[in-house]
């Protein structure tokens, strides 16, 4: 078989023709045109759907497509011209009711025919281009009911109306206006849009035009925004209910433009209510609100961002310039701390943690925290009170959350390295006194400062730490060495300091007492034979002491600094001693003297001297008495030093002569590095890199800098081109 050839088979036509009856395509038209009048008037049920399909298919197959085609659409148009009648002639309420009750029912008569009438469908409508049965259906609908002059007006202003009556809060039949909405876009986009969408958001433009001047004359911006709010809520809910989807993108941008980017200057700067009030009283959920409302329309949450911005770097200006707030420090640093709380908060919760708003704010205490030059110094005073005193009142947690915050305030400092200075001053002072009350939250926030700066900014900071081991140790080793060679000496605990590493000290000396001296030499001999090449300076002026003092027969020890302790033994031998004799015999310094004096003699519950004439203030011809009535309920009392907490204005000059001096070295670098990458470079590009190198430290000073290249192409470093004095070569 499979090598037999193929056979290819064909039928063909009957070769005879088919005689049809002339008046037969009459007689069946006739029966089908009934049919459909039954359909209208609902006499369906004694139809026989099959005999009628076998007519309508014999119609087609006899060339008479065209005859049973134009005969549906005039039988069609003839009930729908008297469906239109009924319609017109229903008064009031009934008129949507007629509508929708007739549209339900030619949709299900356009069923019948179309099934009736399939084979036309399929074959006849297809080859000819026409227009399908059930689409036909619609179009006639479309053309004789709704553009019909009496219903498509009629329509028209029954739907909106239902929308105004809603709007003014009347309850309407929501399933009947869905049921005729879905009608228009059934009969297709352009229809519903022309019948109801666009009469419908003019309208709505108009009415939430009127409605909103009202509500902002008479509603403060909270209650505004509520309203606003609600409305756009009221439209969304309306559109899923009986809209087309499609329509509220359009309706919502109508609500936006006319309720909220129409007014949204006046309501963002509205006195009382709007968005600086919000955030002083911080108003969380009417901030959220216009957060939200506003995002919805172009450039609303710049305004936002633009006017918190301005009210932000306003009242961080007033805090930091306010010379009140400026006599606390601590206080002051707590402020800031506590704005940027509120602030982080407000972002946090009403502005969705928006990165452009996060920028802002840090933008703006970058801004005013750097119009106040003290700034670095007063927030290493802040951080030196939290590990003095912190952990007595917070606990070790809550330690490491503020050390977070005051990094956060680090960050927008520009002069790094002015922090540094003072830190580094304000930690040896903790170390020394033994007054750091953690060391753990020490070392955290050395961490901190290390991974913000690198390892060059802490370096001498862990030195510091390091050497306070190395000297337990030494201190260990010496009375080991020393033993009963000084059993009958005052107990002495040293501190070594590399120059180094701990903050540069005046090495002003005082005379000590013979008793201390005496194990002071003893200390340094040994520490002089255990270690080649190094060299002591006592700092007497940082150190303490433990005095046993006897008030009639009453024993008490005084916690004193080392010039404290020197001043009050002369009291050993004399009862009264001028201020001119204690200035001789301990050679301290007058303002030291000054203030160890002034803490001994004057301060209730702590003065172990009595002064002559008694006052507040230490005058030159004062006369001392050791004071043997002195009472107290503590055995030990401690007696501080009467100090500034802040530095005195020589004191500041001086901290920021060695800060210039320090960046002398650091600029030269920079510019160093620069030109041996470059090797040509003119003077403005210079001073960019040099910046961009160095910002993260401090902002280096453009006058400095160029005093630095003139010094480096003195030192031979750099030199100027020949032909553009503008440009500097660098020297291998």
């Amino acid at each position: 078989m499979s090598g037999a050839k193929k056979r290819n088979f064909q039928i063909e036509a009957f070769k005879h023709r088919v005689v049809v009856d002339p008046k037969y395509a009459e007689k069946t038209w006739k029966i089908l045109e009934h049919a459909i009048h039954e359909i209208y008037n609902h006499n369906a049920s004694g139809l026989s759907f099959e005999e009628l399909y076998r007519n309508a298919y014999n119609m087609v197959l006899h060339k008479f497509g065209e005859k049973l085609y134009s005969g549906l659409v005039s039988t069609m148009t003839s009930h729908l011209k008297e469906i239109a009648k009924s319609i017109e002639a229903a008064q009031g309420a009934m008129f949507l009711e007629e509508l929708n009750r007739n549209w339900t029912e030619h949709n299900k008569a356009l069923q019948m025919i179309r099934d009736i009438l399939m084979y036309m469908d399929r074959t006849f409508i297809p080859s000819t281009h026409k227009t399908p049965v059930h689409e036909l259906g619609l179009n006639l609908w479309r053309d004789n009911i709704i553009h019909s002059s009496k219903i498509q007006t009629r329509l028209q202003d029954t739907l909106l109306e239902l929308v105004q009556c809603e709007r003014t809060g009347d309850v309407i039949n929501r399933g009947l206006t869905r049921n005729i909405t879905k009608m228009l876009m059934d009969l297709g986009p352009s229809v519903y849009q022309e019948i109801f969408e666009k009469p419908f958001l003019d309208v709505s433009a108009d009415f939430y035009r009127v409605e909103s001047q009202q509500f902002i004359e008479h509603c403060d911006c909270g209650d505004y925004l509520k309203k606003a709010e609600k409305r756009l809520n009221e439209e969304i809910e309306r559109v899923s209910h009986y809209l087309d989807a499609r329509s509220e993108a359009k309706i919502t941008s109508v609500v936006e433009k006319e309720m909220i980017e129409s007014h949204m200057h006046r309501l963002v700067h509205m006195e009382n209510s709007g968005l600086v009030s919000m955030i002083m009283d911080e108003k969380f959920e009417d901030l959220g609100r216009m957060y939200n409302l506003l995002l919805r329309v172009p450039s609303g949450l710049t305004i936002i961002k633009d006017v918190m911005t301005s009210h932000i770097r306003e009242t961080g200006k007033d805090l930091v310039t306010d010379p009140e707030r400026l006599k606390d420090p601590v206080n002051f640093v707590q402020e800031l701390l506590d704005k940027k709380d509120r602030l982080d908060k407000i972002i946090n919760l009403a502005f969705n943690n928006d990165k452009n708003f996060q920028n802002a704010l840090n933008s703006s205490f970058e801004y005013f925290i750097n119009l106040n030059p003290r700034s670095p110094e007063f927030i290493s005073l802040f951080v030196d009170d939290k590990l003095r005193n912190g952990l007595k009142k917070d606990k070790e947690e809550d330690i490491e959350t503020v050390l977070d915050k005051v990094m956060m305030l680090f960050r927008y400092l520009q002069e790094k390295d002015v922090f540094e200075k003072y830190y580094k001053q304000h930690l040896a002072k903790r170390l020394l006194s033994g007054k750091t009350s953690s060391d753990d939250a020490e070392r955290s926030l050395i961490v901190k400062l290390k991974t913000e700066c690198g390892y060059q900014f802490t370096s001498k900071l862990e030195g510091m730490f390091t050497d306070m081991k190395t000297s337990q140790d030494t201190m260990h080793g010496f009375y080991d060495a020393m033993g009963a060679e000084i059993a009958d000496c005052p107990t002495l605990s040293v501190q070594v300091l590399t120059t180094g590493s701990w903050p540069t000290q005046s090495s002003s000396t005082c005379n000590l007492p013979p008793e201390i001296l005496g194990v002071c030499d003893k200390f340094k001999t040994y520490y002089l034979g255990t270690h080649t090449g190094r060299r002591l300076t006592w700092q007497t002026n940082m150190g303490t002491a433990v005095l046993g003092a006897t008030f009639g027969n009453v024993q008490k020890e005084l916690g004193v600094s080392t010039y404290q302790m020197c001043i009050l033994m002369l009291f050993n031998h004399s009862d009264r001693l001028s201020y001119k004799e204690i200035e001789q015999a301990t050679e301290i310094p007058p303002s030291d003297l000054k203030r160890c004096l002034q803490s001994l003699a004057c301060v209730k519950g702590k003065n172990v001297l009595r002064k002559d004439p008694m006052s507040k203030d230490i005058a030159e011809d004062d006369a001392f008495y050791f004071n043997d009535k002195f009472t107290t309920k503590l055995y030990r009392v401690k007696i501080g030093t009467v100090v500034a907490q802040k530095e005195s204005e020589p004191e500041k000059q001086e901290t920021r002569q060695r800060v210039e001096e320090d960046r002398k070295p650091q600029i030269e670098a920079a510019i160093v590095r620069i030109m041996k990458s470059r090797r040509v470079l003119d003077h403005n590009n210079i001073v960019t890199e040099v910046t961009k190198q160095l910002q993260s430290r401090f902002l280096p000073n453009p006058v400095v800098i160029k005093k630095r290249i003139e010094s480096l192409i003195e030192r031979e470093f750099l030199e100027r081109d020949k032909t553009d004095r503008k440009l500097y070569r660098y020297l291998a």
